[in-house]
């Protein structure tokens, strides 16, 4: 595999660093919301009715963008510019400023005054090129009227193809040691990516799909982290009582 490496260089300016340890403790507490969220998303996909006029455009495009990345040249550039802008991005909208960026197929790496855990961890999360999408189908909506299957279809080609390029790329880098991962600590990174991930879907998929709209989906969510809670305290219930027992 290609050494790739996508570094996320930061001048703390206008921040101050959080010690690892904290972050580890915080990973830990959001375990229960990891599962809570899991398995609203499960219950969301399991209710939902799927339409063929928006369930076959969204997964041949998904199926396209599978077969470019194990038979085709990896786009490596676009995705790093992605990467790279998207970090930028959050930085700006965090009130920091973007002192420079480069990109190259191989990696890049981006200078910015301002540093956080959703600064370094946005472009894992965040799909910009779905947004990109989305941004340009509204876009020839409101200006020149794209309307009808063949707009609607093609929509969700792209879409489903924008998605999978995002996961599989992720996927790919993820194999390989990045900075913006150990500045903030595996499990810390790995919460936050999945629950920033799994969060998209939830938000998304209720536009698409037949079934729950997004609030009933954050209620699954918030009433699956309780169970998970509660499933939680049975645990560690009978945990204590089996140490007692031993002991007694």
């Amino acid at each position: 595999m290609q050494c790739f490496q996508l570094d996320f260089a930061a001048r703390l300016w206008c921040s101050f660093p959080v010690p690892r340890r904290r972050k580890l403790f915080v990973a830990i507490l959001l375990l229960p919301l990891c599962v809570g969220v899991g398995r609203a998303l499960g219950q969301l996909i399991a209710q939902s009715g799927f339409a063929d006029t928006t369930v076959a455009p969204l997964a041949a495009g998904m199926a396209c963008m599978f077969l470019l990345y194990h038979y085709a040249p990896k786009p490596m550039w676009i995705y790093v510019f992605g990467h790279e802008f998207t970090h930028a991005a959050a930085t700006m909208a965090c009130g920091g400023r973007v002192k420079g960026m480069k990109v190259t197929s191989d990696g890049g790496h981006v200078l910015v005054t301002k540093d956080n855990f959703f600064i370094s961890l946005a472009p894992y999360f965040v799909p910009l090129y779905v947004v990109l999408v989305l941004a340009v189908f509204v876009g020839g909506r409101a200006l020149w009227g794209w309307s009808g299957p063949w707009a609607w279809s093609l929509f969700y080609w792209m879409l489903g193809l924008a998605y999978a390029f995002h996961v599989l790329l992720t996927w790919h880098i993820l194999h390989t040691r990045q900075s913006d991962l150990t500045s903030q600590g595996y499990l810390f990174s790995a919460v936050i990516i999945f629950l920033g991930n799994a969060g998209v879907l939830l938000l998304g998929l209720p536009h698409l799909l037949d079934g729950p709209d997004t609030l009933d989906a954050l209620k699954m969510a918030g009433a699956g982290t309780v169970d998970a809670l509660r499933d939680l305290g049975a645990l560690a219930t009978r945990a204590w009582d089996a140490g007692n027992s031993a002991l007694n």
